[in-house]
């Protein structure tokens, strides 16, 4: 037996560290309340298939982050989140969709499910092979490319909240919801720039303001939850045009900064020295 295939077995054999198993069985938790999301859709319990869905969004937000606190990130678990994102913020919002309201909308409705559940894929896809890196904003910048898939989820679903909210029907005609997630689907995939919450640093005199802030959103959310999502969702949507101009303005800032180095004249090489020659006699 060849050591390659000793080392190989070994590698196999090894037992898998806590640390490691305890992100992934967060990142599983997360799909299967992606799934129960769609059982309450069959059910009409819209409310909680919601609840699931946004549920699996926030395990999906925290998963990476005990990862790395606990050193556990891994190849594997890298590919299991991508599986559950597109399960649980994918395929779980098209089908709820597809039951509150897109069933009605003939021919067409079914369409534009499959078309969030693809374009989740592909996004999610996009995100793992790096393609976007060169063309899209750089991450120093703040910025991502495009809509996350659990934002995407959010936005696809926000008439179902907003219809939860104001108690009014307007938000679930099909043509309405379908151009809601519709526009969600395009928003994943495109390339535009959007705020990412992981650069945001705050300054250690606002932290307090902030955890207070953090705790009176948390309030809100049990209190009036349909409420505080809709109003989350909408203030997201409506913070996309702002990113646009932003990255637009750190774009300018880097071409001027460009510009200007290569402008730069470059010091010209000081004259030989030459020894006067002698006097002739």
């Amino acid at each position: 037996m060849t050591d390659d295939v000793l080392t190989r077995r070994q590698r196999l054999g090894r037992a898998l560290p806590m640390r490691a198993m305890i992100p992934n069985a967060i990142t599983l938790a997360a799909l299967c309340f992606g799934l129960t999301g769609v059982r309450l859709a069959i059910a009409g319990d819209w409310e909680r298939a919601i609840a699931a869905v946004v549920l699996a969004g926030v395990l999906d937000g925290i998963d990476g982050q005990i990862a790395r606190l606990l050193k556990g990130a891994s190849r594997f678990g890298a590919e299991l989140d991508s599986l559950s994102d597109l399960t649980a913020h994918g395929v779980a919002p098209a089908l709820i969709l597809y039951l509150w309201s897109l069933q009605y909308l003939p021919g067409a409705g079914w369409l534009i499910a499959l078309s969030l559940a693809a374009c989740a894929a592909l996004r999610l896809a996009r995100f793992n092979t790096g393609i976007d890196l060169e063309a899209g904003p750089h991450k120093q910048a703040g910025f991502l490319t495009g809509v996350p898939a659990p934002v995407g989820a959010g936005l696809a679903l926000s008439p179902m909240a907003l219809d939860l909210w104001l108690d009014t029907q307007f938000f679930r005609q099909p043509v309405v919801t379908g151009a809601i997630v519709a526009g969600a689907a395009l928003l994943m995939v495109s390339a535009l720039p959007t705020y990412s919450w992981k650069k945001v640093r705050i300054r250690r005199e606002w932290r307090i303001f902030a955890l207070l802030a953090v705790a009176l959103y948390a309030g809100a959310l049990f209190s009036a939850p349909w409420m505080t999502l809709s109003l989350t969702i909408v203030a997201y949507a409506a913070s996309i045009p702002f990113s646009v101009l932003a990255y637009g303005k750190v774009k300018r800032q880097r071409r001027a900064a460009a510009a200007g180095s290569q402008s730069v004249p470059q010091s010209e090489p000081a004259p030989a020295r030459t020894e006067p020659e002698p006097p002739s006699v």
